[in-house]
């Protein structure tokens, strides 16, 4: 609902949902693009998003051991669930089915549930009107705030905030999205030195 508000279509919207099965990833880019960013930079924001996915990936390659013909598929469905579901099983056997079943259940109902979004956007008109242009935004916030646990991550996302909307009025549609993804390095550096005076100081 939230993209075709944005101005995608019907059929972008589906298709954006079955080629990029990542809520934030997809948040990102639609949102960019609703700002008027560039498409390049949207996608650039979105895929810096994805990265973990990458991460999560290395994991389950040794865990599932899937055979390579299987591997470009189930890459797809790579995602924080699926992947706290298989390595919460006890064996590989059970980590595989359990990937696949919350793989396959989530990537139907996720793209169903796009589709009835879309069509409902499209029902009602101007989603403007309703308010649904900081549904998004609101959607997002909601699935960050809860992992946000030490004081470290709340410094990453408190100075990304800052970022972005400190130069969302000097920079064109997107771009403060690359700047604020700066944040996470900025913040361990600092941290890291702090981490570093402080053994040194111990030393003496």
């Amino acid at each position: 609902m939230t993209s075709v508000g944005s101005g995608l279509t019907l059929l972008q919207t589906c298709a954006l949902s079955l080629l990029v099965f990542t809520g934030a990833s997809q948040f990102a880019l639609v949102g960019a693009l609703a700002a008027g960013g560039n498409p390049l930079t949207a996608a650039a924001g979105a895929f810096f998003l994805g990265v973990r996915n990458a991460f999560y990936g290395l994991r389950l390659s040794q865990l599932l051991a899937l055979p390579r013909a299987v591997r470009p598929f189930a890459a797809q469905w790579v995602i924080d669930e699926t992947t706290v579901v298989a390595l919460a099983q006890p064996t590989r056997r059970s980590a595989r089915i359990g990937f696949a079943v919350t793989g396959l259940t989530l990537y139907v109902l996720w793209n169903l549930t796009t589709l009835l979004g879309g069509l409902g956007a499209e029902a009602i008109g101007d989603t403007d009107a309703w308010g649904l242009d900081a549904a998004g935004p609101a959607v997002f916030l909601a699935l960050l705030a809860p992992m946000l646990k030490s004081g470290v991550e709340r410094a990453v996302a408190g100075l990304a905030v800052l970022l972005g909307l400190g130069l969302l009025p000097v920079l064109p549609g997107g771009v403060p999205v690359l700047v604020a993804a700066l944040a996470a390095p900025v913040v361990l550096c600092v941290e890291g030195r702090r981490g570093a005076k402080s053994g040194k100081g111990g030393d003496r």
